[in-house]
């Protein structure tokens, strides 16, 4: 197993007001990954974020990231963090050439023009430098704020819904430039509402519901043990009544009788598989049908099952 960059063990916080934003929470993040936490809005992940990078005080529980305890050595461990907040709060005054210079000052490294372009330029910033970060449009502003997160070359940053507002195709390049950060070994954790981002790039996705990480794994097993087929079988003729040879399936009458629905399988291709026997028994049985559409889960689907009325 690859080393992990971040621990977090027990982490609770609550509120004055008695809100219990994280309840005793407990998450691994192994170096190199990009890991995707997942959950509806007020489920804890901005809390979660916040603890790690010093801006909430956790009521307990422990943070352990690169070796140093956050209650501790705060300071060394943040110095290798990155933050991409939600919200765009920067100084919209400022040129963006030296809003991004000032960051990497603000954690005591000295200036490194060179750098500074570089990040520039992988974010297509660079023929923007001069201009007032309030002039810019809204998906080029939080590039601008991904290119502050990086001016001190952290080893794990957080993007806390990085494409929020976004259109999509200024969203497919920011996916781009995620991948391209991972390739340069940064560790990344993201939020999103967009669940085709972590289905896109995520290795492995957390759900958190109410304060509780309620399920972490691989992406691709939660997809295989979690996913389902779904099938609509189009009937020439409808049916009164299942005939035997279906029984054995989990398929059942809809439309009047008009329709065949399947809705099974566990991501492994089983599913596929069925349907297939499926349609063999209808042929066997004489019974005729005039198309047929399937679908497999997407992580979306297996995201809303799990959270019920809360996604």
């Amino acid at each position: 197993m690859t080393d992990p960059i971040l621990q977090i063990s027990g982490l609770t916080k609550v509120y004055s007001s008695g809100l219990k934003a994280l309840d005793s929470v407990d998450l691994t993040i192994r170096r190199g990954e990009i890991f995707a936490l997942l959950g509806p809005n007020g489920a804890g992940k901005t809390t979660m974020i916040g603890a790690v990078c010093g801006l909430v005080r956790p009521s307990g529980g422990t943070i352990t990231a690169f070796g140093y305890d956050l209650a501790r050595d705060w300071r060394k461990a943040r110095a290798r963090i990155g933050l991409v907040p939600q919200e765009l709060a920067t100084d919209m005054f400022e040129p963006v050439e030296r809003a991004v210079a000032h960051s990497r000052g603000l954690f005591g490294l000295a200036p490194d023009p060179k750098r500074i372009e570089e990040i520039l330029r992988s974010l297509s910033l660079w023929d923007k430098r001069g201009e007032r970060i309030m002039a810019l449009s809204g998906g080029m502003k939080r590039r601008v704020l991904i290119a502050k997160a990086l001016a001190h070359e952290p080893d794990l940053l957080f993007l806390d819904e990085p494409t929020a507002g976004v259109d999509v195709e200024l969203r497919k390049g920011m996916w781009a430039i995620i991948d391209e950060m991972r390739a340069r070994g940064v560790t990344i954790i993201l939020t999103t509402h967009y669940i085709e981002e972590a289905e896109e790039m995520a290795d492995r996705v957390g759900i958190i519901r109410k304060g509780q990480i309620i399920m972490v794994d691989e992406k691709d097993a939660m997809m295989a043990r979690l996913g389902r087929t779904e099938a609509h079988i189009s009937l020439a003729e409808p049916l009164a009544a299942l005939p035997p040879a279906l029984t054995a399936y989990p398929v059942e009458l809809e439309e009047g009788g008009k329709s065949l629905c399947y809705r099974g399988g566990d991501g492994t291709g089983k599913g596929k598989a069925e349907v297939a026997a499926i349609t063999k028994a209808l042929i066997a049985a004489d019974i005729d049908y005039t198309g047929i559409d399937v679908r497999e889960s997407s992580l979306e689907d297996i995201f809303v099952s799990l959270l019920g009325e809360d996604a």
